[in-house]
């Protein structure tokens, strides 16, 4: 398993599809076959994912957004990356590159 630091940089993982279904993003493994849903703040950080991006722009995004102490949204950004890291939802990379967001989620 990754230590995430700031300059982390993160990215959902080709072997995954994922669909928006009523203000929730739905995500089928294609490597387990398992079915995952994100709501709410989840599904934005999602989206964010959909292109190469630094933990610290996601934590800067969630907090903004949010209204959420930086301490705080970045312990829970980690946490919730470690969850996603866990299940091959996302790839991991080291420092460098992307450091925007966006993006539609889906491969």
């Amino acid at each position: 398993m990754s230590t995430f630091t700031p300059e982390t940089v993160v990215v959902a993982s080709r072997d995954q599809v994922a669909s928006d279904l009523a203000g929730e993003t739905v995500l089928l493994s294609m490597t387990t076959a398992r079915y995952y849903g994100l709501a709410d703040v989840g599904a934005r950080i999602w989206e964010l994912l959909g292109e190469p991006v630094r933990v610290s722009a996601i934590c800067d995004t969630i907090a903004r957004e949010y209204n959420v102490a930086p301490d705080r949204c970045q312990a829970d950004v980690v946490r919730f990356l470690a969850d996603l890291e866990a299940s091959g939802l996302i790839e991991v990379g080291g420092g460098g590159g992307g450091g925007g967001g966006g993006g539609s989620g889906g491969r």
